[in-house]
Protein backbone atom coordinates (compact mmCIF):
# COMPACT_ATOMS: atom_id res chain seq x y z
CA UNK A 1 0.00 0.00 0.00
CA UNK A 2 1.46 3.62 -0.82
CA UNK A 3 1.73 5.62 2.00
CA UNK A 4 -0.09 8.30 0.47
CA UNK A 5 -2.64 6.63 -1.13
CA UNK A 6 -5.35 8.42 0.72
CA UNK A 7 -4.35 11.27 -0.61
CA UNK A 8 -3.87 10.39 -4.48
CA UNK A 9 -7.27 9.11 -4.22
CA UNK A 10 -8.39 11.94 -3.11
CA UNK A 11 -10.09 10.04 0.17
CA UNK A 12 -10.38 12.22 2.98
CA UNK A 13 -8.90 9.44 5.09
CA UNK A 14 -8.80 5.30 4.76
CA UNK A 15 -11.71 3.99 6.73
CA UNK A 16 -10.08 0.55 6.37
CA UNK A 17 -6.87 2.02 7.91
CA UNK A 18 -8.81 3.55 10.82
CA UNK A 19 -10.55 0.58 11.38
CA UNK A 20 -7.62 -1.49 11.45
CA UNK A 21 -6.34 1.05 14.18
CA UNK A 22 -8.71 0.65 16.24
CA UNK A 23 -8.10 -2.85 16.96
CA UNK A 24 -5.76 -1.49 19.46
CA UNK A 25 -8.54 0.14 21.38
CA UNK A 26 -9.93 -3.22 22.42
CA UNK A 27 -7.91 -4.28 25.12
CA UNK A 28 -8.66 -0.67 26.22
CA UNK A 29 -12.49 -0.65 25.70
CA UNK A 30 -13.55 0.43 29.20
CA UNK A 31 -11.50 3.43 28.63
CA UNK A 32 -11.99 4.36 25.74
CA UNK A 33 -15.90 4.56 26.48
CA UNK A 34 -15.07 6.45 29.32
CA UNK A 35 -13.03 8.56 27.23
CA UNK A 36 -15.98 9.21 24.71
CA UNK A 37 -18.44 10.22 27.81
CA UNK A 38 -16.17 12.43 29.15
CA UNK A 39 -15.76 14.07 25.65
CA UNK A 40 -19.34 14.30 25.44
CA UNK A 41 -19.44 16.37 28.62
CA UNK A 42 -16.78 18.60 28.19
CA UNK A 43 -19.19 19.55 25.01
CA UNK A 44 -22.12 20.12 26.95
CA UNK A 45 -20.45 21.38 29.88
CA UNK A 46 -18.59 24.06 27.78
CA UNK A 47 -22.37 25.28 25.91
CA UNK A 48 -24.06 25.53 29.57
CA UNK A 49 -22.14 28.25 30.60
CA UNK A 50 -23.39 31.68 28.80
CA UNK A 51 -26.96 29.76 29.25
CA UNK A 52 -26.54 30.49 32.82
CA UNK A 53 -24.62 33.92 32.78
CA UNK A 54 -27.15 35.22 30.08
CA UNK A 55 -29.39 34.06 32.97
CA UNK A 56 -27.35 36.10 35.73
CA UNK A 57 -27.99 39.30 33.80
CA UNK A 58 -31.69 39.38 32.67
CA UNK A 59 -33.00 37.73 35.71
CA UNK A 60 -30.55 38.10 39.19
CA UNK A 61 -29.57 41.45 38.31
CA UNK A 62 -32.05 42.83 36.31
CA UNK A 63 -34.47 41.96 39.31
CA UNK A 64 -31.96 43.17 41.75
CA UNK A 65 -31.92 39.61 43.30
CA UNK A 66 -28.87 39.32 45.07
CA UNK A 67 -29.83 35.79 46.69
CA UNK A 68 -30.61 34.29 43.14
CA UNK A 69 -27.27 35.96 42.07
CA UNK A 70 -25.54 34.39 44.84
CA UNK A 71 -27.04 30.88 43.98
CA UNK A 72 -26.57 31.43 40.30
CA UNK A 73 -22.79 32.30 41.34
CA UNK A 74 -22.14 29.20 43.33
CA UNK A 75 -23.54 27.26 40.16
CA UNK A 76 -21.25 28.84 38.05
CA UNK A 77 -18.46 28.19 40.00
CA UNK A 78 -20.00 24.84 40.52
CA UNK A 79 -20.29 24.29 36.88
CA UNK A 80 -16.58 25.84 36.40
CA UNK A 81 -14.94 22.95 38.68
CA UNK A 82 -16.82 20.06 37.01
CA UNK A 83 -15.65 21.30 33.81
CA UNK A 84 -12.19 21.74 34.75
CA UNK A 85 -12.11 18.26 36.64
CA UNK A 86 -13.49 16.63 33.51
CA UNK A 87 -11.27 18.72 30.87
CA UNK A 88 -8.48 16.94 33.25
CA UNK A 89 -9.61 13.70 32.89
CA UNK A 90 -10.25 13.63 29.27
CA UNK A 91 -7.06 15.33 28.44
CA UNK A 92 -5.44 12.80 30.61
CA UNK A 93 -7.07 9.63 29.59
CA UNK A 94 -6.66 10.59 26.19
CA UNK A 95 -3.14 10.85 26.22
CA UNK A 96 -3.17 7.43 28.51
CA UNK A 97 -4.76 5.56 25.77
CA UNK A 98 -2.64 7.25 22.66
CA UNK A 99 0.96 6.11 24.58
CA UNK A 100 -0.43 2.49 25.80
CA UNK A 101 -1.65 2.05 22.12
CA UNK A 102 1.26 3.29 20.96
CA UNK A 103 3.37 0.93 23.40
CA UNK A 104 1.24 -1.93 21.99
CA UNK A 105 2.06 -0.82 18.62
CA UNK A 106 5.39 -0.39 18.97
CA UNK A 107 6.36 -3.72 20.48
CA UNK A 108 3.85 -5.82 17.80
CA UNK A 109 5.97 -3.70 15.09
CA UNK A 110 9.28 -4.52 16.79
CA UNK A 111 8.51 -8.25 17.55
CA UNK A 112 7.54 -7.85 13.62
CA UNK A 113 10.94 -7.14 12.94
CA UNK A 114 12.39 -9.64 14.42
CA UNK A 115 10.74 -12.06 12.47
CA UNK A 116 11.73 -10.86 8.99
CA UNK A 117 14.17 -12.57 7.07
CA UNK A 118 17.83 -10.92 6.48
CA UNK A 119 17.31 -10.30 2.72
CA UNK A 120 14.84 -7.69 4.23
CA UNK A 121 16.98 -6.10 5.93
CA UNK A 122 19.27 -6.50 3.60
CA UNK A 123 17.34 -4.19 0.70
CA UNK A 124 15.92 -1.93 3.63
CA UNK A 125 17.74 1.25 5.02
CA UNK A 126 18.11 1.03 8.45
CA UNK A 127 17.33 4.94 9.07
CA UNK A 128 13.36 4.21 7.83
CA UNK A 129 12.94 1.68 9.95
CA UNK A 130 14.30 3.85 12.54
CA UNK A 131 11.75 6.38 11.79
CA UNK A 132 8.72 4.03 11.37
CA UNK A 133 9.28 2.38 14.63
CA UNK A 134 10.15 5.54 16.65
CA UNK A 135 8.64 8.69 15.06
CA UNK A 136 6.10 7.00 12.92
CA UNK A 137 5.01 5.20 15.80
CA UNK A 138 4.83 8.32 18.13
CA UNK A 139 2.51 10.59 15.77
CA UNK A 140 -0.61 7.78 16.11
CA UNK A 141 -0.51 8.87 20.24
CA UNK A 142 -1.54 12.42 19.11
CA UNK A 143 -4.23 10.78 16.78
CA UNK A 144 -5.93 10.05 19.97
CA UNK A 145 -4.83 12.74 22.46
CA UNK A 146 -4.99 15.36 20.08
CA UNK A 147 -6.82 13.89 17.06
CA UNK A 148 -9.82 11.88 17.02
CA UNK A 149 -10.99 12.31 20.46
CA UNK A 150 -10.34 16.23 20.19
CA UNK A 151 -11.87 16.34 16.70
CA UNK A 152 -15.12 14.72 18.00
CA UNK A 153 -14.92 17.16 20.72
CA UNK A 154 -15.17 20.04 19.20
CA UNK A 155 -17.71 18.59 16.19
CA UNK A 156 -20.54 17.85 19.22
CA UNK A 157 -19.54 21.28 20.54
CA UNK A 158 -20.46 23.25 17.25
CA UNK A 159 -23.47 21.07 16.98
CA UNK A 160 -24.50 21.73 21.02
CA UNK A 161 -23.13 25.39 20.59
CA UNK A 162 -25.77 25.63 17.30
CA UNK A 163 -28.66 24.15 19.25
CA UNK A 164 -28.37 26.81 21.90
CA UNK A 165 -27.80 29.68 20.04
CA UNK A 166 -30.95 28.76 17.58
CA UNK A 167 -33.11 27.87 20.69
CA UNK A 168 -32.17 31.29 22.38
CA UNK A 169 -32.61 33.38 19.24
CA UNK A 170 -32.45 32.40 15.80
CA UNK A 171 -31.80 36.12 13.97
CA UNK A 172 -28.96 36.63 16.54
CA UNK A 173 -27.70 32.83 15.67
CA UNK A 174 -28.01 33.52 11.80
CA UNK A 175 -25.81 36.92 12.13
CA UNK A 176 -23.20 34.62 14.34
CA UNK A 177 -22.84 32.06 11.99
CA UNK A 178 -23.05 34.57 8.34
CA UNK A 179 -18.84 33.89 8.58
CA UNK A 180 -19.00 30.33 8.21
CA UNK A 181 -19.21 29.54 4.55
CA UNK A 182 -15.62 31.89 4.16
CA UNK A 183 -14.40 30.73 7.14
CA UNK A 184 -15.14 26.89 5.98
CA UNK A 185 -13.38 27.40 2.77
CA UNK A 186 -10.39 29.01 4.19
CA UNK A 187 -10.00 26.33 6.99
CA UNK A 188 -10.50 23.40 3.88
CA UNK A 189 -7.78 25.35 1.86
CA UNK A 190 -5.65 24.85 4.97
CA UNK A 191 -6.18 21.68 5.34
CA UNK A 192 -5.17 20.54 1.98
CA UNK A 193 -2.02 22.65 2.11
CA UNK A 194 -1.01 21.60 5.42
CA UNK A 195 -1.70 17.99 4.46
CA UNK A 196 0.91 18.19 1.67
CA UNK A 197 3.42 19.82 3.79
CA UNK A 198 2.97 16.99 6.56
CA UNK A 199 3.71 14.33 4.10
CA UNK A 200 6.79 16.18 2.92
CA UNK A 201 7.62 16.20 6.74
CA UNK A 202 7.50 12.55 7.31
CA UNK A 203 9.52 11.62 3.96
CA UNK A 204 12.22 14.53 5.00
CA UNK A 205 12.37 12.59 8.24
CA UNK A 206 12.83 9.19 7.29
CA UNK A 207 15.98 10.29 4.52
CA UNK A 208 17.32 12.10 7.41
CA UNK A 209 17.01 9.41 9.90
CA UNK A 210 19.10 6.97 6.92
CA UNK A 211 21.41 9.39 6.52
CA UNK A 212 22.40 10.03 9.80
CA UNK A 213 22.23 6.34 10.87
CA UNK A 214 24.39 5.25 7.84
CA UNK A 215 26.80 7.92 8.28
CA UNK A 216 27.45 7.71 11.97
CA UNK A 217 27.80 3.98 11.62
CA UNK A 218 30.47 4.62 8.96
CA UNK A 219 32.29 7.35 10.53
CA UNK A 220 35.82 5.60 10.24
CA UNK A 221 35.34 5.76 6.11
CA UNK A 222 34.07 9.10 5.98
CA UNK A 223 37.53 10.16 7.92
CA UNK A 224 39.47 7.92 6.52
CA UNK A 225 39.46 8.98 3.41
CA UNK A 226 38.93 13.15 4.04
CA UNK A 227 35.53 13.31 3.34
CA UNK A 228 33.87 15.15 5.68
CA UNK A 229 33.47 18.14 4.05
CA UNK A 230 31.48 16.40 0.92
CA UNK A 231 29.67 14.22 3.88
CA UNK A 232 28.53 17.64 5.41
CA UNK A 233 27.27 19.20 1.93
CA UNK A 234 25.09 16.12 1.48
CA UNK A 235 23.89 16.78 5.29
CA UNK A 236 22.81 20.14 4.12
CA UNK A 237 21.37 19.28 1.50
CA UNK A 238 19.07 16.81 2.91
CA UNK A 239 18.65 19.26 6.44
CA UNK A 240 17.47 21.83 3.87
CA UNK A 241 14.89 20.58 2.36
CA UNK A 242 13.42 18.71 5.51
CA UNK A 243 13.51 22.75 7.04
CA UNK A 244 12.25 23.78 3.86
CA UNK A 245 9.36 21.31 4.30
CA UNK A 246 8.54 22.42 7.94
CA UNK A 247 8.80 26.07 6.99
CA UNK A 248 5.62 25.24 4.36
CA UNK A 249 3.19 24.03 7.00
CA UNK A 250 4.83 27.35 9.61
CA UNK A 251 3.58 28.98 6.42
CA UNK A 252 0.28 27.87 6.14
CA UNK A 253 -0.42 28.14 9.84
CA UNK A 254 0.87 31.82 9.48
CA UNK A 255 -1.79 32.57 6.97
CA UNK A 256 -5.15 30.68 8.27
CA UNK A 257 -5.15 31.75 11.83
CA UNK A 258 -4.81 35.81 10.88
CA UNK A 259 -7.63 34.79 8.61
CA UNK A 260 -9.57 32.90 11.27
CA UNK A 261 -9.07 35.19 13.67
CA UNK A 262 -10.58 38.12 11.25
CA UNK A 263 -13.47 36.48 10.60
CA UNK A 264 -14.29 35.59 13.86
CA UNK A 265 -14.14 39.49 15.01
CA UNK A 266 -16.44 39.99 11.99
CA UNK A 267 -18.68 37.89 13.06
CA UNK A 268 -18.45 39.53 16.43
CA UNK A 269 -18.90 42.92 14.77
CA UNK A 270 -21.76 42.10 13.13
CA UNK A 271 -23.60 40.46 16.24
CA UNK A 272 -23.29 43.41 18.40
CA UNK A 273 -24.20 45.72 15.45
CA UNK A 274 -27.36 43.97 14.98
CA UNK A 275 -27.79 42.93 18.95
CA UNK A 276 -27.59 46.34 19.67
CA UNK A 277 -30.34 47.74 17.51
CA UNK A 278 -32.72 44.61 19.12
CA UNK A 279 -31.93 46.37 22.69
CA UNK A 280 -33.01 49.89 20.94
CA UNK A 281 -35.90 48.73 20.41
CA UNK A 282 -36.27 46.45 23.11
CA UNK A 283 -36.18 42.74 21.35
CA UNK A 284 -32.83 41.92 22.95
CA UNK A 285 -32.15 41.84 26.05
CA UNK A 286 -28.53 42.53 27.70
CA UNK A 287 -27.75 38.82 28.47
CA UNK A 288 -28.86 37.76 25.32
CA UNK A 289 -25.81 39.95 23.50
CA UNK A 290 -22.99 38.49 26.03
CA UNK A 291 -24.30 35.36 25.63
CA UNK A 292 -24.09 35.35 22.36
CA UNK A 293 -20.28 36.78 22.31
CA UNK A 294 -19.41 34.00 24.34
CA UNK A 295 -21.27 31.43 22.28
CA UNK A 296 -19.95 33.31 18.75
CA UNK A 297 -16.08 32.61 21.01
CA UNK A 298 -16.39 29.24 21.77
CA UNK A 299 -18.16 28.70 18.50
CA UNK A 300 -15.29 29.82 15.91
CA UNK A 301 -12.76 28.54 18.51
CA UNK A 302 -13.23 24.47 17.58
CA UNK A 303 -13.75 25.52 13.91
CA UNK A 304 -10.37 27.23 13.88
CA UNK A 305 -8.94 23.72 15.63
CA UNK A 306 -10.57 21.23 13.76
CA UNK A 307 -8.57 21.60 10.72
CA UNK A 308 -5.44 21.11 12.94
CA UNK A 309 -7.53 18.66 14.46
CA UNK A 310 -8.00 17.16 11.15
CA UNK A 311 -5.04 17.10 9.81
CA UNK A 312 -3.27 15.37 12.88
CA UNK A 313 -5.35 12.46 12.59
CA UNK A 314 -4.21 12.12 8.76
CA UNK A 315 -1.10 12.54 9.78
CA UNK A 316 -1.46 9.54 11.66
CA UNK A 317 -3.38 7.60 9.71
CA UNK A 318 -0.83 8.51 6.92
CA UNK A 319 2.01 6.92 9.84
CA UNK A 320 -0.36 3.88 10.38
CA UNK A 321 -0.47 3.00 6.63
CA UNK A 322 3.21 2.67 6.64
CA UNK A 323 3.15 0.83 9.90
CA UNK A 324 0.42 -1.48 8.61
CA UNK A 325 2.43 -1.83 5.17
CA UNK A 326 5.21 -3.04 7.40
CA UNK A 327 3.30 -5.12 9.58
CA UNK A 328 1.94 -6.72 6.89
CA UNK A 329 5.31 -7.60 5.22
CA UNK A 330 5.39 -11.42 4.62
CA UNK A 331 9.28 -11.76 4.08
CA UNK A 332 9.23 -13.46 7.08
CA UNK A 333 11.47 -16.39 8.45
CA UNK A 334 10.18 -19.66 7.16
CA UNK A 335 9.34 -21.18 10.08
CA UNK A 336 7.47 -24.22 8.77
CA UNK A 337 9.80 -26.89 10.66
CA UNK A 338 7.95 -28.17 13.94
CA UNK A 339 9.97 -31.31 14.20
CA UNK A 340 12.22 -31.02 17.84
CA UNK A 341 16.17 -31.05 17.50
CA UNK A 342 17.54 -33.66 19.28
CA UNK A 343 21.14 -33.38 20.64
CA UNK A 344 22.53 -33.05 17.03
CA UNK A 345 25.58 -36.12 16.01
CA UNK A 346 26.78 -33.07 13.43
CA UNK A 347 26.28 -34.83 9.83
CA UNK A 348 25.65 -31.94 7.30
CA UNK A 349 25.20 -32.79 3.58
CA UNK A 350 24.32 -30.25 0.95
CA UNK A 351 22.56 -32.33 -2.28
CA UNK A 352 22.50 -30.44 -5.80
CA UNK A 353 21.80 -26.96 -3.76
CA UNK A 354 20.89 -23.92 -6.01
CA UNK A 355 20.59 -20.30 -4.38
CA UNK A 356 20.39 -17.21 -5.59
CA UNK A 357 19.54 -13.94 -3.96
CA UNK A 358 17.55 -12.29 -6.55
CA UNK A 359 16.85 -15.10 -8.93
CA UNK A 360 18.37 -15.41 -12.07
CA UNK A 361 21.69 -14.42 -10.48
CA UNK A 362 22.55 -17.93 -9.36
CA UNK A 363 25.56 -17.46 -5.92
CA UNK A 364 25.69 -21.80 -5.93
CA UNK A 365 25.20 -23.80 -8.21
CA UNK A 366 24.22 -27.10 -7.87
CA UNK A 367 26.53 -27.74 -4.67
CA UNK A 368 27.03 -31.30 -3.02
CA UNK A 369 28.90 -32.17 -0.26
CA UNK A 370 28.92 -34.69 2.41
CA UNK A 371 30.41 -34.05 5.99
CA UNK A 372 30.62 -36.70 8.93
CA UNK A 373 30.22 -36.15 12.46
CA UNK A 374 33.46 -34.38 13.87
CA UNK A 375 34.99 -33.62 10.36
CA UNK A 376 35.96 -30.28 9.65
CA UNK A 377 35.48 -29.03 5.80
CA UNK A 378 37.43 -25.74 4.96
CA UNK A 379 35.95 -23.46 1.96
CA UNK A 380 37.94 -21.20 0.19
CA UNK A 381 37.76 -18.94 -3.12
CA UNK A 382 37.83 -15.60 -4.24
CA UNK A 383 35.28 -12.89 -2.60
CA UNK A 384 31.67 -13.44 -4.05
CA UNK A 385 32.93 -17.57 -4.58
CA UNK A 386 29.56 -18.28 -2.30
CA UNK A 387 31.62 -19.32 1.10
CA UNK A 388 29.39 -17.61 3.01
CA UNK A 389 25.98 -18.16 1.49
CA UNK A 390 26.98 -22.01 2.22
CA UNK A 391 27.09 -21.32 6.21
CA UNK A 392 23.64 -18.68 5.86
CA UNK A 393 21.77 -21.18 3.98
CA UNK A 394 23.15 -23.83 6.83
CA UNK A 395 21.59 -21.43 10.00
CA UNK A 396 18.82 -21.10 7.35
CA UNK A 397 19.16 -17.03 7.02
CA UNK A 398 17.94 -17.97 3.63
CA UNK A 399 16.23 -20.87 2.03
CA UNK A 400 17.34 -22.10 -1.40
CA UNK A 401 15.36 -22.68 -4.65
CA UNK A 402 15.75 -26.24 -5.77
CA UNK A 403 18.09 -29.15 -3.74
CA UNK A 404 18.13 -30.28 -0.39
CA UNK A 405 20.18 -29.40 2.99
CA UNK A 406 20.19 -31.78 5.30
CA UNK A 407 21.52 -32.31 8.93
CA UNK A 408 21.95 -35.57 10.58
CA UNK A 409 19.96 -37.18 7.59
CA UNK A 410 16.78 -34.62 8.18
CA UNK A 411 15.99 -32.42 5.94
CA UNK A 412 16.81 -28.49 7.51
CA UNK A 413 13.21 -27.53 6.59
CA UNK A 414 11.45 -29.68 8.79
CA UNK A 415 13.58 -29.07 11.59
CA UNK A 416 11.81 -26.56 14.77
CA UNK A 417 14.19 -23.39 13.61
CA UNK A 418 15.11 -22.05 17.07
CA UNK A 419 16.03 -25.48 18.34
CA UNK A 420 18.26 -25.93 15.20
CA UNK A 421 20.25 -22.91 15.46
CA UNK A 422 20.66 -23.47 19.46
CA UNK A 423 23.11 -26.23 18.34
CA UNK A 424 25.04 -24.22 15.98
CA UNK A 425 27.42 -21.91 16.48
CA UNK A 426 28.76 -18.83 14.26
CA UNK A 427 31.66 -16.64 14.80
CA UNK A 428 31.71 -14.03 11.49
CA UNK A 429 34.26 -11.54 10.69
CA UNK A 430 32.45 -8.99 10.84
CA UNK A 431 31.82 -8.95 15.18
CA UNK A 432 28.68 -7.07 16.65
CA UNK A 433 28.80 -6.04 19.84
CA UNK A 434 26.21 -4.39 21.48
CA UNK A 435 26.18 -1.61 24.00
CA UNK A 436 26.36 -2.74 27.87
CA UNK A 437 28.71 -5.24 29.60
CA UNK A 438 30.71 -7.46 28.74
CA UNK A 439 28.83 -10.72 30.36
CA UNK A 440 25.73 -9.04 28.32
CA UNK A 441 27.12 -9.23 25.23
CA UNK A 442 28.43 -13.16 25.68
CA UNK A 443 24.84 -14.43 27.53
CA UNK A 444 22.85 -12.07 25.40
CA UNK A 445 20.53 -11.92 27.99
CA UNK A 446 20.56 -15.83 29.27
CA UNK A 447 20.74 -15.94 32.62
CA UNK A 448 20.53 -19.63 32.36
CA UNK A 449 24.74 -19.30 31.47
CA UNK A 450 26.70 -18.41 34.98
CA UNK A 451 29.95 -16.64 35.48
CA UNK A 452 31.83 -20.17 35.77
CA UNK A 453 30.80 -21.13 32.41
CA UNK A 454 31.75 -17.86 30.67
CA UNK A 455 34.79 -18.28 32.56
CA UNK A 456 35.68 -21.82 31.21
CA UNK A 457 34.95 -20.74 27.92
CA UNK A 458 37.14 -17.58 28.17
CA UNK A 459 39.75 -19.63 29.49
CA UNK A 460 39.97 -22.04 26.85
CA UNK A 461 40.47 -19.26 24.20
CA UNK A 462 42.65 -17.11 25.76
CA UNK A 463 40.11 -14.54 26.63
CA UNK A 464 40.73 -14.95 29.95
CA UNK A 465 43.54 -13.01 30.79
CA UNK A 466 42.22 -9.65 28.85
CA UNK A 467 38.63 -10.05 30.14
CA UNK A 468 40.37 -10.14 33.69
CA UNK A 469 42.37 -7.66 33.08
CA UNK A 470 39.43 -4.88 32.06
CA UNK A 471 38.15 -2.85 34.86
CA UNK A 472 35.24 -4.63 36.29
CA UNK A 473 36.11 -7.61 34.29
CA UNK A 474 32.72 -9.16 33.19
CA UNK A 475 30.93 -5.96 33.98
CA UNK A 476 33.44 -3.92 31.84
CA UNK A 477 30.69 -1.67 29.61
CA UNK A 478 31.10 -2.25 25.86
CA UNK A 479 30.49 1.06 23.90
CA UNK A 480 27.97 0.87 20.98
CA UNK A 481 29.77 -1.77 18.41
CA UNK A 482 32.49 -2.79 21.05
CA UNK A 483 34.72 0.70 20.09
CA UNK A 484 36.41 0.41 22.80
CA UNK A 485 37.82 -3.01 23.01
CA UNK A 486 40.49 -3.50 19.84
CA UNK A 487 39.38 -6.09 17.10
CA UNK A 488 41.25 -9.12 18.17
CA UNK A 489 39.71 -8.67 22.07
CA UNK A 490 36.06 -8.00 19.72
CA UNK A 491 36.65 -11.61 17.93
CA UNK A 492 37.97 -13.37 20.90
CA UNK A 493 34.54 -12.42 22.62
CA UNK A 494 32.86 -13.86 19.52
CA UNK A 495 34.26 -17.02 20.44
CA UNK A 496 33.26 -17.40 24.30
CA UNK A 497 30.03 -16.21 22.89
CA UNK A 498 29.90 -19.27 20.90
CA UNK A 499 31.37 -22.03 23.06
CA UNK A 500 28.88 -20.70 26.31
CA UNK A 501 26.31 -22.18 24.13
CA UNK A 502 27.67 -25.50 23.30
CA UNK A 503 26.82 -26.08 20.00
CA UNK A 504 27.25 -29.47 18.09
CA UNK A 505 28.31 -27.32 14.84
CA UNK A 506 30.78 -24.88 14.71
CA UNK A 507 31.21 -22.26 11.80
CA UNK A 508 33.75 -19.85 11.43
CA UNK A 509 33.18 -17.28 8.91
CA UNK A 510 36.92 -15.59 8.43
CA UNK A 511 37.42 -15.90 12.03
CA UNK A 512 41.19 -15.09 12.06
CA UNK A 513 41.25 -12.75 9.10
CA UNK A 514 40.85 -9.81 11.55
CA UNK A 515 43.35 -10.23 14.20
CA UNK A 516 47.07 -10.23 14.26
CA UNK A 517 49.80 -13.16 14.01
CA UNK A 518 50.24 -13.48 17.70
CA UNK A 519 46.47 -13.44 18.22
CA UNK A 520 45.93 -15.98 15.41
CA UNK A 521 48.18 -18.34 16.51
CA UNK A 522 46.53 -18.03 20.37
CA UNK A 523 43.36 -18.21 18.69
CA UNK A 524 43.95 -21.26 16.45
CA UNK A 525 45.48 -23.17 19.10
CA UNK A 526 41.99 -22.55 20.33
CA UNK A 527 40.10 -23.39 17.28
CA UNK A 528 41.33 -26.84 17.74
CA UNK A 529 40.25 -27.59 21.19
CA UNK A 530 36.85 -26.53 19.57
CA UNK A 531 36.34 -28.29 16.98
CA UNK A 532 37.33 -31.69 19.00
CA UNK A 533 34.56 -33.65 18.74
CA UNK A 534 32.41 -31.27 16.53
CA UNK A 535 31.73 -30.86 13.00
CA UNK A 536 33.06 -27.58 11.77
CA UNK A 537 32.88 -25.57 8.55
CA UNK A 538 35.34 -22.88 8.36
CA UNK A 539 35.90 -20.53 6.06
CA UNK A 540 39.39 -18.57 5.72
CA UNK A 541 41.45 -16.12 3.27
CA UNK A 542 44.69 -17.49 5.72
CA UNK A 543 45.38 -21.25 3.97
CA UNK A 544 47.69 -21.71 6.91
CA UNK A 545 44.57 -21.84 8.97
CA UNK A 546 42.92 -24.63 7.51
CA UNK A 547 45.61 -27.45 6.41
CA UNK A 548 44.53 -29.50 8.85
CA UNK A 549 41.29 -29.71 7.75
CA UNK A 550 39.95 -32.99 6.81
CA UNK A 551 38.61 -31.75 3.54
CA UNK A 552 39.17 -28.43 1.63
CA UNK A 553 36.22 -27.41 -1.14
CA UNK A 554 37.50 -24.96 -3.49
CA UNK A 555 34.55 -22.52 -4.89
CA UNK A 556 34.75 -20.57 -8.02
CA UNK A 557 31.93 -18.24 -8.91
CA UNK A 558 29.18 -20.53 -7.29
CA UNK A 559 30.77 -23.77 -8.14
CA UNK A 560 32.32 -26.11 -6.81
CA UNK A 561 35.74 -26.58 -8.68
CA UNK A 562 38.51 -28.85 -6.39
CA UNK A 563 38.30 -31.04 -3.31
CA UNK A 564 40.37 -32.72 -1.01
CA UNK A 565 43.23 -32.44 1.75
CA UNK A 566 45.50 -29.85 1.87
CA UNK A 567 48.29 -32.10 0.15
CA UNK A 568 45.58 -33.76 -2.43
CA UNK A 569 45.19 -30.27 -3.65
CA UNK A 570 48.58 -29.34 -4.03
CA UNK A 571 49.87 -31.76 -5.81
CA UNK A 572 46.87 -31.90 -8.39
CA UNK A 573 48.31 -28.68 -9.00
CA UNK A 574 44.95 -26.26 -9.57
CA UNK A 575 43.43 -23.85 -8.81
CA UNK A 576 43.78 -24.22 -4.54
CA UNK A 577 47.61 -24.96 -5.45
CA UNK A 578 48.03 -21.73 -7.56
CA UNK A 579 46.49 -19.30 -4.61
CA UNK A 580 49.06 -21.12 -1.87
CA UNK A 581 51.70 -20.32 -3.72
CA UNK A 582 50.49 -16.67 -4.10
CA UNK A 583 49.98 -16.32 -0.33
CA UNK A 584 53.17 -18.37 0.24
CA UNK A 585 54.87 -15.76 -2.14
CA UNK A 586 53.31 -12.87 -0.35
CA UNK A 587 54.03 -14.58 3.34
CA UNK A 588 58.26 -14.91 2.13
CA UNK A 589 57.71 -10.98 0.47
CA UNK A 590 56.68 -9.83 3.67
CA UNK A 591 59.35 -11.53 6.28
CA UNK A 592 62.25 -10.41 3.33
CA UNK A 593 60.72 -6.73 3.83
CA UNK A 594 60.96 -7.14 7.56
CA UNK A 595 64.71 -7.90 7.94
Amino acid sequence: MDPTSATKTGQVFDWQVLRRLLTYVKPYRGTFIGLIVLTVATAVLGTVRPALIQRIVDVDITNNDWAGLNRSTLWLLGLLLVHTLVSYLQTYYGGWLGQYIVRDIRADLYRHLLSLKLSFFDRTPIGVLVTRNISDVETLADVFSEGLAAMVGDLLQIVFLMIFMFWTNWQLALISLSVIPPLLFSTYVFKEKVKGSFQEVRNAVAKLNSFVQEHLTGMNVVQIFNNEEREYRKFEAINQEHTKANIKSVLYYSIYFPVAEVLGAIGVGLLVWYAAQGQVAGVISKGELIAFIMYNALFFRPIRQIADRFNTLQLGLVSTERLLKLLDNEDLIATSGTQPVPQLQGEVEFDKVWFAYNEPEWVLKNISFHVQPGQTVAFVGATGAGKTSIINLLSRFYDIQQGHIRVDGQDLREYDLSQLRRQIGVVLQDVFLFAGSIRDNITLGNKEIKDAKIWEAAALVGAERFIGRLPGGLDYPVMERGATLSVGQRQLISFVRALVYEPRVIVLDEATSSVDSETEEMIQHAIDKLMEGRTSLVIAHRLSTIQKADRIIVLDRGEIKETGTHDELLRLGGYYAQLYRMQYASSEQLAANKE
